[in-house]
């Protein structure tokens, strides 16, 4: 269980990075000033939604908007902070994951749903967002693991806290 748990917490480690760089630098562009942002970022931007037919961008729906407002509001900074609890590891990475796992899974069924309803979405796009759901499942699941899964351990018995000896 602790090799799966370690790949889990790789593959995590991953998302979380990606998305704290990914999220201020692009996907805010979607809702904010494109002023802001530098020509080769906002034209990478545009490069991507031309070239996936990614509509979402391009079209702006206000409940898409509202997804990019709660990435930057919630996820963005989860991620942060779900970076620093994997690196410290800190015991309440549990309930950050169950966080970022439960928002992450809603946005994405939000988003796949339009996709796969819209018929508009190229296979292709479709591709880039299905992964994303992976993920925010994954999250959610490692959330849901108990706590005494991540116990340190020597040897193959879990480190206990020292009792008092009565006098």
């Amino acid at each position: 269980m602790g090799c799966a748990i370690k790949l889990i917490d790789a593959v995590l480690f991953l998302s979380f990075l990606v998305m704290a760089i990914v999220v201020p630098l692009f996907d805010a562009q979607t809702c904010l000033p494109q002023e802001y942002y530098p020509k080769v970022l906002v034209d990478l931007n545009s490069w991507y939604s031309s070239e996936y037919g990614d509509y979402l961008l391009v079209e702006k729906p206000h409940f898409f908007m509202g997804l990019i407002w709660m990435e930057l509001c919630v996820l963005w900074p989860l991620s942060i902070i779900n970076l620093y609890a994997l690196i410290s590891g800190k015991s309440w990475f549990n309930t950050t994951c169950l966080i970022y796992g439960a928002s992450m899974t809603t946005s994405m069924v939000a988003i796949i749903s339009e996709l796969i309803g819209s018929n508009k979405a190229p296979d292709t796009l479709k591709m880039i967002y299905y992964p994303f759901m992976g993920i925010a499942v994954l999250t959610f699941l490692r959330g849901l693991l108990c706590s005494s899964c991540d116990a340190p351990t020597v040897g193959k018995k879990p480190v206990l806290a020292a009792r008092k000896k009565r006098a």
